[in-house]
């Protein structure tokens, strides 16, 4: 696994960072469950190193056919975010201490199935999930239909068998310093004509509830830093995405302070966008635990707790209004709603005509979440 290590940390403290996870088809997209919760196993697949050891709960393929394809992309890239999920939820629970994930292990009955860890009502975290799912099976015409919509030129009249894996993360904490997190990251492929016709998606941004400039400075900077390895012009390019993608428009408003977010990339070549998504994943943990390290014992009061309740409010029209991942889920049959209602906190409010005093730290995290800024 990549280990990170980063400079310049002066006012960040605590940081142990390894290879990071993130995660897939829209927040849980097209499963029917039929869920079970397990136990981590240890036993060692000594052929091809698969160490089942390494993951939360039993690969969603089997173990024999990752072996036999573990050089095909599918399978590459389950095994990816099965060490990726494990790594996240080992880092979250060294931060939490008593309280442990969750896991619940499901399967569609149409193809394929995931893996769901949920971490919820710790010190730290009131809420933290890191999913994956590795589904397959026929692509709906209407999924197709929107594929074509932004620019994939699918045929929509027939069926096309499809694949898709990624990992997903949403993490809620409890303390208003400390920023919600959320990243995605996954792969999809469709057979169509006898061609496979693939691409990437995915990103990473942050929705704090008071802003602090230095955070997210060190946010971006890690970000643009994993792009800049692969493509000088990815960073650019991604940070706009990302901020005219997570928007609030009823509100004019962003949900957050942004980050990176990108779909249906499918050049220069396969190898290289992959290795693109992996160092993506592998930033995530480098951008976050310092942020959460730095502010977990932070003092706040009645009236930052009702603030956070308030912006959580905001995350939450988002996802049900606007999320392409979240719609297309709920829209779905069979979908699996806990998986897609697992990016929402726990608890949120709504108040009628609501506006933060002029001048006060509310009131200037609102004017960059109108104005987005260059961060780096």
């Amino acid at each position: 696994m990549a280990s990170w290590i980063i400079g310049n940390m002066s006012r960040y403290s605590g940081l142990v960072c390894v290879g990071v996870g993130t995660f897939v088809i829209g927040a849980g997209t097209i499963h029917r469950q039929r869920s079970q919760c397990v136990l981590q196993a240890k036993t060692i697949f000594p052929k091809n190193n698969v160490d089942l050891s390494k993951y939360m709960a039993r690969p969603v393929t089997s173990v024999e056919k990752l072996q036999e394809t573990s050089s095909d992309m599918k399978s590459r890239m389950e095994v990816f975010i099965l060490e990726k999920q494990k790594e996240i939820c080992d880092a979250l629970q060294d931060i939490e201490g008593d309280i442990k994930f969750k896991v619940d292990r499901w399967d569609r009955a149409k193809g394929g199935g995931g893996i769901t860890c949920i971490l919820e009502d710790g010190q730290v975290f009131e809420r933290a999930g890191v999913n994956i799912s590795v589904v397959h099976g026929t692509l709906p015409a209407k999924t197709a239909q929107q594929m074509r919509a932004r620019g994939r030129p699918l045929d929509a009249t027939k069926p096309l068998p499809f694949f898709a894996a990624g990992i997903s993360s949403v993490i809620h904490p409890r303390n208003p310093m400390i920023p919600t997190l959320h990243f995605n990251y996954r792969y999809f492929e469709v057979q169509e004509e006898g061609k496979t016709v693939w691409w990437f998606g995915g990103g990473t941004d942050l929705t704090p509830y008071y802003l602090d400039r230095e955070d997210v400075h060190h946010f971006h900077k890690t970000l643009k830093n994993a792009c800049d390895k692969h493509d000088s012009s990815y960073y650019e390019n991604f940070k706009k995405w990302c901020d005219n993608y997570f928007v609030v428009q009823h509100r004019g408003e962003r949900r957050g302070v942004g980050g990176i977010f990108f779909d249906d990339v499918d050049t220069p070549d396969q190898e290289s966008v992959f290795s693109f998504v992996k160092e993506c994943a592998n930033a995530v943990l480098p951008c976050y635990l310092p942020i959460i390290n730095k502010h977990k014992n932070d003092g706040y009061g009645y009236h930052e707790r009702e603030w956070q309740l308030l912006r959580r409010g905001r995350y939450v029209e988002f996802n049900l209004v606007y999320d392409r991942g979240t719609k297309f889920g709920l829209l779905t049959p069979n979908a699996r709603i806990e998986s897609i209602l697992m990016s929402l906190p726990k608890t949120a409010r709504w108040q009628y005509m609501h506006e933060p005093e002029d001048g006060s730290k509310e009131a200037l995290l609102m004017e960059v979440l109108k104005n987005p800024e260059d961060w780096v």
